[in-house]
């Protein structure tokens, strides 16, 4: 009887520990998971000035609230998103108190759907705008794992909680090294604002975008969301030269650069036989711009004989204006042939308002990729069609039978007619 009360107690202690020794690695790659996890702070300003009328007949509050409603059902599951106000709470004249009044609305972690929307119904514009005091606290919020970390701003006014600058408050959190992402968004922006959270958004390579709309909220806050999902690349800063000759020589990443009005920048790109060089470029407006502008990106060889190009044009409604192009490089039957050293030439026309800096120049993003040609990759560049030479081939041939069968119709019609 002893022994059969050793042994069952045994077994029980043996499969105690096998149990255990299965749970702790199931825990701790959870941990892991979620360590890695991409976290969103959107941080949205309910101040006073939020109750004006002027988006799709509403108010700024109520399109923020069917925004941020449609983000909630559309976010990545994988994703972990919070809410942060600034201005929520506080409704008096005190700018001590008033600068202090941000609160985490939802924490940032798993997202439940139905207890953010909740949160989010309840938010009603009261107080100040201290973008600065927020921002902190939002860092904080995002603190710890190794994933990706983005704030979204969305705010209809400067910061009025000065000495505090948000951009100085931004710089800080770019200088801490810890990858966080702030891109902000400008609710009918007037100058002021457009600066002031344009500088917040470079400080740390975000983005900022003005909002009129209530779809169009949506679809960035969306934008910004899904872009956290993606893996993290950080651009390299590079300083593109006055002519080929001089020009760096890239390797397929993300660059960064600046170019002054009426500037024009040089890279170089190294493509192989049967390799694909694909190009994009973007240049921002980072202040005020005279309305009618455009965007040119040349792949030339280093004779100066142009390859292919991309342009792209802006009437003063957009914020960035991107283009880009392909060149092919046939393959070789020399094992030993040589690279080609292709030049890219980035040009803009940006021009700046009466009394606007004109330094720094203008934000430049190009991203380069050489990848290996697809199959008969040779017609993409021919004369600069890509691969719609073929239809225009298919077209002019068409054309040119049709217009033998009309021809030989009409004199036909003609000799009938003669001969009646």
């Amino acid at each position: 009887m002893i022994r059969t009360q050793r042994l069952a107690a045994g077994v029980c202690a043996l499969l105690a520990a096998l149990t255990a020794g299965l749970a702790f690695p199931a825990g701790a790659a959870a941990d892991e998971i979620s360590a890695l996890a991409p976290k969103v702070d959107l941080v949205l300003d309910v101040s006073g000035s939020m109750r004006t009328k002027d988006i799709d007949g509403g108010t700024r509050m109520a399109a923020a609230k069917q925004a941020f409603n449609e983000v909630l059902d559309a976010t990545p599951e994988e994703v972990q998103l919070g809410i942060r106000t600034l201005g929520a709470n506080y409704p008096g004249d005190d700018q001590k108190t008033g600068c202090k009044d941000t609160a985490q609305l939802y924490p940032v972690g798993p997202l439940d759907r139905t207890e953010a929307k909740a949160a989010v119904a309840t938010l009603s514009p009261t107080g100040w705008t201290p973008i600065g005091p927020a921002l902190l606290k939002a860092a904080d919020d995002l603190d710890g794992g190794s994933g990706s970390k983005r704030i979204v701003l969305i705010s209809d006014g400067e910061d009025t909680c000065a000495p505090l600058d948000p951009c100085e408050v931004a710089r800080e959190i770019a200088a801490k090294g810890i990858g966080l992402t702030i891109d902000t968004l400008g609710l009918v922006p007037n100058t002021k604002m457009r600066q002031q959270l344009s500088c917040i958004a470079e400080a740390t390579g975000g983005t900022y975008t003005s909002v009129e709309h209530t779809d169009e909220l949506t679809d960035k806050v969306n934008q910004l969301v899904d872009r956290a999902a993606d893996p993290v690349v950080t651009p390299v800063a590079t300083e593109g030269a006055d002519s080929c000759a001089k020009a760096p020589t890239l390797k397929s990443g993300l660059y960064t650069d600046r170019e002054e009005f009426g500037q024009e920048r040089w890279y170089r790109v190294d493509v192989e036989p049967g390799q694909e060089l694909r190009a994009s470029v973007s240049v921002s407006s980072d202040r005020a711009m005279n309305p009618h502008y455009g965007v040119l990106l040349r792949a030339v060889t280093v004779h100066g004989r142009e390859i292919v190009r991309g342009e792209a044009s802006g009437i003063g409604r957009t914020d960035v204006v991107s283009t880009g192009l392909r060149y092919p490089k046939a393959e070789s039957d020399d094992d030993e042939a040589a690279a080609e050293a292709v030049c890219l030439q980035v040009t803009h026309s940006y021009s700046a308002a009466a009394g606007v800096k004109t330094t720094p120049g203008m934000p430049v993003e190009l991203t380069v990729d050489v990848v290996d040609s697809p199959s008969g990759a040779s017609d993409v560049a021919s004369f600069g069609l890509g691969r719609g030479w073929w239809l225009l081939g298919l077209l002019v041939l068409v054309g040119f039978l049709a217009g033998v069968v009309w021809g030989w119709v009409s004199r036909w019609r003609v000799a009938v007619w003669r001969t009646n």
